[in-house]
């Protein structure tokens, strides 16, 4: 991902030019006219671009366009104190149509307006009137008649040539960042446009969308360490959310066959470029379905959310095609391994002390409590996973990992249950849900045994959940997509922080 912004040199904020700009500012507040809150503009420099961007000059000479524009000063030209040119940058367009010249003369927009531009800073946010032209070079302009100071910037823009030395200037200061790159405003709005997507093709299927606590008395929907909280008022230990899972489950209970929730998750782990503390899913249940049915849904949802945000489901990432048009593949865990990790025979990949040493050439070290299934999931993980670059759903995940997945009828020791997997990384998990409350009690009991012998990410038993599951849910399939991994696939990101307006970073020193 590109970027425009030079690194800010670490110097005080009364340096020259800031106390320069300083001055300008106190001069306009001795003149009553700082920050002015009452200019309206009624025109977008993007919409102007689509609709009169190609007309002639003689056109637009014959039929004279008014229009009212504010937006920031990237450019100033000066011709002397006679005339001069600059371009304003509005917020409607990720690329240059969201830029527009204007063109000020003493003649036509005055000597005070001239005497004032030529005070006025790149950043200054600028209001105008005027009529559109075209230059001799055929560029679209404003013939300024009348000109305003709307916010006066008192810190210089970066230098748009010299890039950024330091990645982390870019996310601390993303504001600056969305000033100046144009594929970093480009990137959220594409961001923007897939969770519009979702949400109505979620809509479409007749999902109801709602909202579930992010303050939870018991962490549970997912393996994770939690991020722990107090309660003042009610002197009680609460969990941000690590996932809205058993919360929506419980509406399922209640009579709503299809929800679902865009929300905010906590997760109390590492910081990398695929991981960031803070996230953003999307979970949905449907009654009366399975893990199959699933798959096929998923898939569906995550191709038509490309189309809206990228204009096509044949997407690029780091200079190679992924291809989302087409039927996803589905492997088990074992026919991954084979497949991208061939040599093992079938028994070898059935003796969890082979599994064992196995892994341990990969610096693993499983829990003692680890079955064969949980073993063979490790073992995928470390020879399979990063190399399922087309769409791939890994599917029958075994028992003792999936506490929450309903149990295979016909295979013993799985469940139905999926995790998706693209570009070498997790996207989804769905599985056919465990509507059995005994057998999710039992599952809980089991997870609560993991915690206690040392696994922080196992879950707690929710006994105000079993006795949701007691009032009778019916069968459903549910699933969660991770929208950060998403945007950074379909927007040709390599790094998390760059499809989240503001990562969690170290604090500064």
């Amino acid at each position: 991902m590109t970027t425009d912004i030079q690194e800010q040199a670490a110097a005080p904020d009364e340096n020259k030019i800031i106390a320069e700009r300083r001055v300008k500012l106190a001069a306009l507040r001795e003149q009553g006219v700082a920050f002015p809150n009452d200019f309206r503009p009624e025109h977008k420099a993007a919409d102007l671009h689509a609709q009169y961007g190609s007309k002639t000059r003689e056109e637009l000479e014959a039929e004279p366009v008014t229009v009212v524009l504010a937006g920031r000063m990237m450019l100033k030209r000066e011709a002397g104190k006679k005339a001069a040119f600059a371009t304003l940058q509005d917020a409607s367009g990720p690329k240059a149509d969201g830029r527009i010249q204007i063109y000020a003369t003493l003649d036509l927009t005055g000597e005070a307006a001239m005497a004032a531009l030529h005070h006025y800073d790149l950043g200054d946010i600028l209001g105008v009137t005027g009529t559109l032209f075209k230059t001799k070079t055929d560029e679209l302009t404003i013939k300024v008649t009348q000109l305003r100071l709307i916010t006066k910037s008192l810190r210089p823009l970066p230098d748009k040539f010299h890039g950024l030395a330091d990645q982390e200037t870019k996310y601390r200061q993303r504001y600056v960042d969305l000033i100046m790159n144009e594929e970093t405003r480009r990137t959220f709005k594409a961001r923007t446009a897939a969770i519009s997507s979702i949400r109505r093709f979620m809509e479409k299927n007749e999902f109801m969308e709602v909202e579930t606590p992010m303050l939870h008395t018991i962490p549970g929907g997912a393996a994770a360490k939690p991020f722990i909280t107090h309660h003042n008022a009610l002197d009680m230990q609460m969990f941000l959310r690590i996932a809205p899972e058993l919360y929506l489950k419980r509406l399922v209970v209640g009579g709503f066959d299809r929800v679902f929730e865009i929300n905010r998750n906590f997760r109390n782990e590492g910081v990398s470029i695929r991981h960031n503390p803070e996230f953003t899913m999307m979970e949905f249940y449907a009654a009366y379905t399975d893990y199959k049915w699933l798959m096929d849904f998923t898939e569906a949802v995550i191709r038509q959310a490309a189309i809206d945000a990228h204009g096509t489901a044949t997407l690029t990432y780091g200079g190679r095609e992924l291809d989302l048009a087409k039927p996803f593949h589905r492997l088990t865990i074992v026919e991954a391994i084979n497949k991208y990790a061939p040599g093992y025979t079938p028994e070898q990949l059935n003796d969890a002390d082979f599994i064992k040493e196995e892994l341990k050439k990969f610096g693993v070290k499983p829990f003692a409590t680890a079955g064969l299934g949980a073993l063979q999931l490790a073992l995928f993980e470390e020879t399979a996973e990063a190399q399922l670059w087309e769409p791939t759903y890994i599917i029958d995940y075994p028992v003792e990992v999936s506490p929450l997945a309903r149990a295979s009828d016909t295979v013993a020791g799985i469940t139905e249950r999926f995790e998706l997997f693209m570009v070498g990384r997790e996207i989804a998990n769905g599985f056919s849900e465990l509507n059995d409350a005994e057998d999710q009690s039992a599952r809980f009991l089991a997870q609560v045994a993991a915690k206690d012998a040392g696994d922080e990410e196992a879950m707690f038993y929710d006994a105000d959940y079993i006795r949701a599951l007691e009032y009778g849910m019916p069968p459903a399939g549910g699933c969660g997509i991770g929208i950060d991994r998403l945007m950074m696939i379909i927007t040709d990101s390599p790094n998390i922080r760059d499809v989240l307006l503001f990562p969690h970073l170290r604090r500064e020193e």
